[in-house]
């Protein structure tokens, strides 16, 4: 049986990233003590550097220049989003390796992915410093203590819980607690939040109400089940990937013999990401280093978008303090994005007060490029038919679909923008998440709608219907729940509505047979394999990459910030979010919001409050946009628009379809506005492509010409 270590306050973190085996079979052996008489102080003097060595410093720019020389920490360098932080630190650490200042075996090298730190082991055996360990903190601690684990544990390693929602369930259970899959994760979540921050069962209560957790559950209840999980995996002899961390770390701080064999072996750190390190992972940081110096972090707290998850920008921003001989270098300079690109992050960083605290300001070094844009729609659907012709111009312009990227705040986003994306035929990739239709919430919905149609008689009218049936598995319009996974069923969920409600002005005294069959459609639409493709995902999803082109969709007050953020520093979050997203691009990048979820409704949304002051002129409407408003029905095109959409309903139940498949309210929206006199014409209109305009231009064409609606019979 495992016996864990009685620390205060025991530690945690959220879910290892990347696969690491449970049972290393090469740990690391001691460095011999000749190896380690080599690393005293060394000045940084490049006079009698060997040429090798010079030439890993050859073009690095002056401030990464700095940060390779300052060989010996403490070290901290500021880096900003485009900067060249990677390039600055394998440099370094490369140079060090040549110069001897250091053993290659001795130092660890440590992020936050396992596909980050295949890209510093990769860069670094390039520079020559092939042995250098380049691993994720919770990696490291796993084969550090798959080595020790006979001198800490007493016995053989303890198995790592490859699945802790289970336990979690359990302990849910035994509380008599009834608790969804996405409630669940959820607890996972806030375990993990709490783990990671050095909270225990018996201190959550507290620590939740001053952090401003929000649950489905009470404080009491959570942390109830925080202490039945944890009492499972001691019975069932299993460990999380938080306990690595914990139980390491309280192996170093009490088994002298084990903190001398660790710190034998690594006596020069360098940690990436540092904004993102938390409680835990700091403790067990302290404990390698001991009472050492030789460690260089490296992050930027202006990219700091986990603090939900245990993050602490502190101990970046706070490093000079704790070390008040560190060697402090800036990176400001930004080669990935134009200058129009950079002054708008700055400006948006700015107003939040937050690049005082950093001293980063990024100066663009690439050549000028279009100014970024910004637009508001009517509609959701209005925003992603325009997104999409956007892109679909891009395309043909010669940008690769893998060099374009959409990029939301939720998940539940990405179901408009895969269909637009659909109608144009244009291939693309889901980042971070399910497709809209694959989601496990949305298969079981439309499980429950067709078990629900069969005993539809249409005395309720449609949206009644769905949001009736969607209320047996939880959804509340009215009280969306709190809770990262359970607010995103609750938003996918909201979506199928939101889909009733446009399908209703669709197809007047619609059933849920046929909405099923619309829901069915889209499905199979949506599902087509893709290679290469345009990326969707979230803004969370979205760091650490970059593409030529970014379109930052759904920018509206209560998206982002979003709505349960309500501290001020949970709305700083929010503004860092954004700042991300606007840094992932390089040349082109264009900020758009609608003004309503679908076609018709009322206006009601604003653009989010960090747009305010850096859109230009105090302008917020495009042309396209403005346009787009004529055809509501309240608009003087009114009539077009109806004539339109009363001939797509006839073209549709003439071919049995939903009306969607014949033409989107977004290309219907296009037509009206371009109103096209010729096939020629109509065939510059977005949406309309080669196979519908052989199809439908006759009749599409005479109605823009006044004549009454008539469905065409298509072969």
């Amino acid at each position: 049986m495992f016996t864990y270590f009685n620390i205060a306050n025991p530690p945690m973190f959220p879910a290892l990233v990347g696969g690491v085996s449970q049972r290393s079979t090469h740990p690391d052996p001691p460095t011999p003590p000749e190896v380690s008489a080599r690393l005293g102080k060394m000045a940084c003097v490049t006079s009698s550097v060997p040429a090798s060595a010079e030439q890993v410093l050859a073009g690095l720019d002056p401030e990464q220049r700095a940060a390779a020389l300052a060989v010996h920490g403490p070290v901290c360098i500021l880096a900003g989003a485009g900067t060249g932080k990677t390039r600055a630190i394998t440099h370094r650490i490369a140079y060090a390796v040549r110069t001897g200042a250091v053993s290659p075996d001795a130092v660890l090298a440590v992020t936050f992915t396992a596909r980050a730190a295949g890209e510093l082991r990769t860069r670094l055996r390039s520079l020559g410093a092939a042995g250098v360990q380049a691993r994720t903190f919770h990696a490291a601690a796993l084969r550090q203590l798959n080595y020790f684990a006979p001198q800490i544990l007493g016995g053989p390693m303890p198995d790592v819980a490859d699945n802790p929602i289970r336990w979690i369930a359990q302990a849910a259970n035994r509380l008599r607690l009834r608790t969804d899959r996405a409630e669940l994760r959820d607890l996972a979540s806030e375990i993990d939040w709490a783990k990671s921050s050095l909270v225990s069962p018996a201190d959550y209560v507290a620590a939740a109400a001053k952090a401003n957790r929000g649950m489905s559950l009470s404080p009491a209840k959570v942390a109830e089940v925080y202490a039945g999980y944890e009492e499972t995996k001691r019975r069932n002899n299993e460990i999380d990937f938080s306990d690595l961390l914990l139980v390491m770390a309280g192996a170093l701080e009490s088994n002298d013999k084990v903190a001398a064999q660790v710190r034998a072996q690594y006596r020069y750190f360098v940690i990436d990401e540092y904004q993102d390190v938390s409680p835990i992972q700091q403790r067990l940081l302290t404990a390698w280093l001991g009472d050492r110096e030789d460690i260089c972090v490296v992050g930027d707290a202006n990219q700091t978008i986990y603090s939900f998850a245990g993050a602490r920008p502190s101990y970046l921003l706070d490093f000079a303090d704790r070390y008040p001989d560190a060697t402090v270098v800036r990176l400001q300079r930004d080669y990935r994005s134009t200058p129009q690109i950079v002054e708008l992050a700055n400006q948006l960083i700015t107003a939040g007060g937050r690049a005082s605290r950093t001293g980063l300001t990024l100066i663009g070094q690439r050549a000028d490029g279009p100014k970024p844009t910004f637009a508001e729609h009517d509609d959701e659907v209005a925003e992603a038919a325009s997104v999409a012709s956007s892109i679909k111009r891009l395309l043909a312009g010669g940008t690769p679909a893998a060099e374009i990227a959409v990029l939301f705040r939720i998940n539940a986003q990405s179901e408009t923008y895969e269909q637009a994306l659909t109608e144009l035929a244009i291939p693309y990739v889901l980042r971070g998440g399910a497709k809209f239709f694959e989601r496990a919430e949305v298969r079981q919905a439309m499980v429950l709608l067709r078990g629900a149609a069969r005993a539809d008689g249409g005395e309720v009218p449609l949206p009644e219907a769905v949001a009736e049936v969607l209320s047996s598995v939880g959804w509340n319009r009215e009280h969306p729940p709190a809770g990262g996974a359970a607010r995103e069923r609750w938003e996918s969920l909201s979506a199928l509505v939101d889909l009733a409600d446009q399908f209703i002005i669709d197809v007047p005294q619609a059933r849920l047979d046929e909405f099923n069959a619309d829901l069915e459609q889209r499905a199979a639409s949506q599902h087509a394999p893709t290679v290469q493709g345009v990326t969707l995902a979230s803004l969370h999803s979205a760091k650490g990459l970059e593409w030529d082109a970014v379109f930052l969709v759904g920018l509206a007050d209560q998206t982002i910030p979003i709505q349960h953020a309500t501290t001020p520093e949970q709305l700083e979050e929010e503004r860092r979010l954004l700042y991300v997203g606007i840094t992932r691009a390089r040349q082109t990048l264009a900020l758009s919001w609608a003004l309503a979820r679908n076609p018709g409704q009322a206006r009601r949304r604003r653009p989010s409050r960090f747009l305010d002051g850096l859109r230009p002129g105090g302008a917020t409407r495009t042309a396209s946009a403005t346009k787009k408003a004529k055809v509501v029905p309240q608009s003087e095109d009114a009539a077009v628009f109806g004539r339109l959409r009363a001939w797509r309903k006839l073209q549709a139940e003439a071919q049995g379809v939903p009306a969607y498949v014949v033409f989107s309210d977004a290309t219907l929206v296009a037509i009206a506005d371009g109103a096209p006199r010729d096939e020629l014409a109509l065939a510059r209109i977005p949406g309309v492509g080669p196979t519908k305009l052989s199809r439908y231009a006759t009749p599409v064409l005479a109605v823009l010409a006044g004549q009454e609606p008539e469905a065409v019979e298509v072969g």
